[in-house]
């Protein structure tokens, strides 16, 4: 058997207790892997070719009504280029850059434009694709390099500050939350009256990373129904919804099934769990962690396949960690990344009760909690809103406990579990479940070489925060200024002032105004805002300082809102080069075909393939060939724009910003890469 049932307290509700035929736990152990194995073939491709369902209800109500991402004029886009690139640069290599640019728009340009704008023709978004195989070409470990996090504020009422009454309390707020977008009962956001596009809300459950030999895929259990509970490196399911996505659990029978769980994993020694740990698998380099999942899925007589897709169609995953980490830096560093603690040659720290493909919600020992997500198919701001609508649920569950007559953040809610009709609930199974997977000895030997990986990894990091308490937005704006484009500047003057130069600098706009829109890139380092800092480290009056950051910030907020429309400069060349490459490569072009399209991650474009490559842009190939754009054979020489030294400058980015502010979260950030 691939699970092992565990008998749950007598205090348990019985009906939920006794509404378990006694065969249940081989029949429902099996169910989560025919789930998997029923995905069509689309289901494992990216999330490019899902086409979402239309049903009834407010959430995706607007989605149709959605204006597609423009693809903006390319003069536009060549001049933003020139005018980005222009405080990095010297006035020689403006002059190269001018160059290229009037070379590019001469020659190769028009024909690439032509291309994407046939591309797109038909399409959701003429980005969408590309940006997607960004992701999932991404070669290197996703810990540090990808996926964000998300620190939650501890919860208001003290006394429910311990693991198991908190990671209870979020899972059941994240269950309302899994209902309410499945219900499509979930009100739309809005952005000034306008509304955004929801469709990465459909991707936020029941998906998974899965990597292969030639990029990750993206797969969805839309139908998942159980969650995966990790304790000191052990796994746990059991089933918290019905076929009608109602919750099948009260928030006291999940507390148990928790308390179960944290027991059992620690009747077994942390040091004996930790050479089973098979999460820190999911930490390994894409290729390698391909070649280990053909592994665990080879011998059909092996508990592993069917474990593995247990975890890969859950809900999510619930991590427990066993630390108490007291500093804001240490937690952080945890929801990041975990800790990593090695006693008599085992790695028994946090790292290993982690698994990466897919939305992790990390509650600690004392109630701290967090979310780790893989970002491929959403944003931080959907995460946001989810991590947002949780914790407020929280906090109004709590108050209805309390005055009956307190509001609900929720349409409808699920029927009271503890009055339904035990029949009701279908085929489930609400008792905890450990999945017992097979530790074959290549198995054994590529855990210890991903936790020796992955500490050198955690241990190259330094992590710190800045709680700032002088003052904040009520203040700043109080003086005129947007509070964003203030704490860029902020950012701009702290770097000169320590190394003397300015540096390429990344801020995302959300363009979720667009159907599909994901983000464009503001670039911070203008010629304000060199005016600005020079100006404020050089000995001049308080008011001229105050001047040349009104100017600054002025110009941020202007770019800010152009990136917003989906008028900034880097997706549309991404999206140009990624045409070209592709032609590229199509034609067979050895030399080119070698190289292929960089991935970026959060703010990050592509080197060109003839320049040295950085972390943040591994080479990939991008789409099959039988979507190819091109109609006439593409030109073999780089594009001179591309083949522009400032374009690889501009794409290394050195300051990595965002934006996600929200009373729930105390912290939120990403590694380096």
């Amino acid at each position: 058997m691939a699970a092992r049932k565990f008998m749950m307290p007598t205090s348990l509700n019985e009906s939920l207790a006794n509404q378990q035929p006694p065969n249940s736990e081989t029949e429902r152990s099996s169910s989560p892997k025919a789930a998997y194995q029923a995905y069509s073939p689309s289901a494992r491709e990216p999330l490019a070719n899902h086409d979402q369902e239309r049903k009834p209800g407010i959430t995706f109500a607007s989605q149709d009504k959605l204006p597609k991402l423009p693809i903006p004029a390319l003069e536009d886009t060549c001049r933003k280029y020139q005018a980005v690139l222009a405080p990095l640069q010297n006035h020689r290599e403006q002059q190269d850059t001018a160059a290229a640019v009037d070379d590019f728009l001469k020659h190769d340009g028009p024909e690439l434009q032509a291309r994407l704008q046939r591309y797109a023709t038909g399409k959701t978004s003429y980005i969408e694709q590309f940006w997607y195989d960004s992701y999932l070409n991404f070669d290197n470990s996703v810990v540090l390099n990808l996926n964000p996090f998300f620190l939650l504020e501890d919860d208001p009422t003290p006394a429910r500050n311990n693991q198991v009454t908190r990671a209870a309390s979020l899972v059941i707020s994240a269950l309302s939350f899994v209902r309410a977008v499945r219900k499509e009962e979930l009100p739309p956001d809005t952005l000034r009256g306008t509304p955004l596009c929801m469709y990465q809300y459909s991707r936020l459950f029941g998906t998974a990373r899965l990597p292969t030999e030639n990029g990750c895929q993206i797969a969805q259990d839309s139908g998942s129904r159980h969650i995966v509970v990790l304790c000191k490196g052990q796994f746990y399911w059991f089933d918290v919804l019905d076929d009608n996505s109602d919750i099948i659990m009260t928030e006291k029978d999940v507390a148990l099934n928790f308390q179960v769980i944290v027991d059992d994993a620690e009747q077994t020694p942390i040091q004996e769990a930790a050479k089973g740990a098979l999460g820190v698998l999911s930490t390994e380099n894409r290729k390698i962690w391909a070649g280990l999942r053909d592994v665990l899925t080879r011998d059909e007589d092996s508990n592993n396949a069917e474990c593995l897709s247990i975890v890969d169609s859950a809900l999510f995953v619930l991590c427990l960690d066993y630390t108490e980490p007291k500093t804001g830096a240490e937690l952080c560093g945890n929801m990041l990344c975990g800790t990593s603690v090695v006693v008599r040659g085992v790695q028994i720290g946090t790292c290993t009760n982690r698994w990466y493909d897919k939305m992790q919600i990390i509650v600690c020992k004392n109630g701290s909690a967090g979310i780790n997500f893989e970002h491929t198919g959403v944003d931080g701001h959907t995460v946001l809103r989810m991590a947002s609508d949780v914790y407020t649920d929280t906090i109004l569950r709590f108050a209805k406990s309390i005055n009956g007559q307190a509001p609900s953040l929720w349409a409808s809610t699920s029927p009271d579990p503890s009055k339904r009709d035990p029949d009701s609930f279908g085929d489930v199974s609400t008792t905890p479940h450990k999945l017992e997977w097979d530790m074959l000895p290549e198995l054994s030997t590529a855990l210890r070489f991903a936790e020796t990986r992955l500490a050198d990894l955690i241990q190259q990091n330094e992590f710190q925060i800045l709680e700032f308490a002088g003052y904040g937005k009520n203040f700043i704006t109080s003086m005129g200024f947007s509070p964003d484009a203030f704490v860029q500047m902020a950012f701009q003057a702290a770097y000169y002032g320590l190394y003397g130069r300015v540096e390429s600098t990344y801020e995302p706009a959300m363009t979720k105004a667009f159907l599909h829109g994901r983000t464009e890139a503001i670039r911070a380092a203008t010629v304000e805002s060199t005016e600005f800092i020079k100006t404020f480290w050089a000995d001049n009056s308080p008011q001229q300082k105050v001047d040349a950051l009104k100017k600054a910030t002025q110009k941020h907020t202007t770019l800010t809102k152009e990136c917003a429309k989906a008028l900034g400069q880097d997706r549309h060349l991404y999206a140009l080069y990624c045409v070209w490459q592709r032609a590229v490569d199509e034609e067979g072009a050895e030399a080119a075909s070698s190289n292929g399209c960089s991935s970026p991650r959060e703010g990050s474009s592509p080197s060109p393939p003839n320049s040295p490559t950085h972390d943040t842009n591994p080479n990939h190939k991008v789409l099959s060939t039988s979507e190819s754009p091109s109609r006439k054979p593409p030109p073999q020489q780089m594009p001179a724009l591309f083949a522009d030294p400032g374009y690889d400058r501009l794409n290394t980015t050195i300051i990595s910003t965002s934006n996600c502010g929200n009373p729930a979260l105390r912290h939120f950030g990403f590694g380096p890469s």
